[in-house]
């Protein structure tokens, strides 16, 4: 049987957040951001460990106690430029460390998602693990689009039907997922989804909701807030 593991990325500065601290250890519901993604990542039984992506100058993690997560949690200090960078960097170092095997799933997750449930975690689990490509969590694009020129003025708008928001995790066997990374080295993606479609593989789109965003801009950090907060009132 497969093993699961989670990576979370998280060896970029964030600088849409406008702030010197990186966006990942930003204050979140009295926590840095970051926590949130781990809580849920660790408290799920089916995923054995969770990897963090650190640059090798980062001297942030370290201030922090991440005693509680001890027993799934491991930290790789070989983050790189981008982001897919860090992801293969990071899988690379399990393997050479024997953690992981190739048909074990890799669930790859964004620091700056820290809305993510337990729900929303256990149906990507469920859904895609008889699946033969993997996919992402995702919903539906609910908004008009408008496709833009240089200066900001409209010269389109672009048909939204059948089109996604991709989210993360996103969960693909170490296998294909290391391969697709590696053959996309060079090349400008922005998700592992992107770089496992370059295959010709089509990764299933797991339904998901407009609550497990990405923290990019400062005003997101107070509606993260929001959502935290509300969940912990109703717990």
């Amino acid at each position: 049987m497969p093993n699961y593991f989670a990576l979370i990325p998280a060896a970029g500065s964030g600088s849409r957040m406008e702030q010197s601290l990186p966006k990942q250890y930003l204050s979140l519901h009295e926590k840095p951001m970051i926590f949130h993604s781990l809580n849920v990542l660790c408290q799920n039984q089916f995923i054995s460990k969770v990897i963090v992506v650190l640059a090798p100058e980062d001297k942030h993690w370290f201030t922090y106690d991440w005693s509680e997560f001890n027993d799934k949690l491991l930290v790789f200090t070989c983050g790189g430029a981008t982001r897919a960078d860090s992801v293969r960097n990071g899988l690379l170092a399990a393997k050479q460390d024997n953690l992981v095997n190739t048909q074990d799933w890799i669930l790859v997750h964004d620091a700056a998602r820290p809305c993510l449930t337990a729900s929303q975690l256990n149906k990507l689990l469920h859904e895609l693990a008889g699946d033969e490509t993997g996919g992402l969590l995702a919903v539906p694009v609910a908004d008009t689009l408008k496709r833009a020129d240089s200066e900001n003025r409209v010269t389109a708008t672009e048909p939204r039907e059948h089109l996604w928001q991709a989210q993360t995790p996103q969960m693909f066997r170490y296998e294909i997922l290391i391969q697709a990374l590696q053959n996309t080295a060079n090349k400008p993606i922005t998700d592992d989804a992107s770089a496992v479609e370059l295959m010709g593989l089509s990764p299933k789109l797991i339904m998901s909701d407009t609550q497990n965003f990405k923290v990019t801009y400062p005003q997101d950090l107070a509606l993260a807030e929001l959502i935290l907060q509300n969940r912990k009132t109703h717990d």
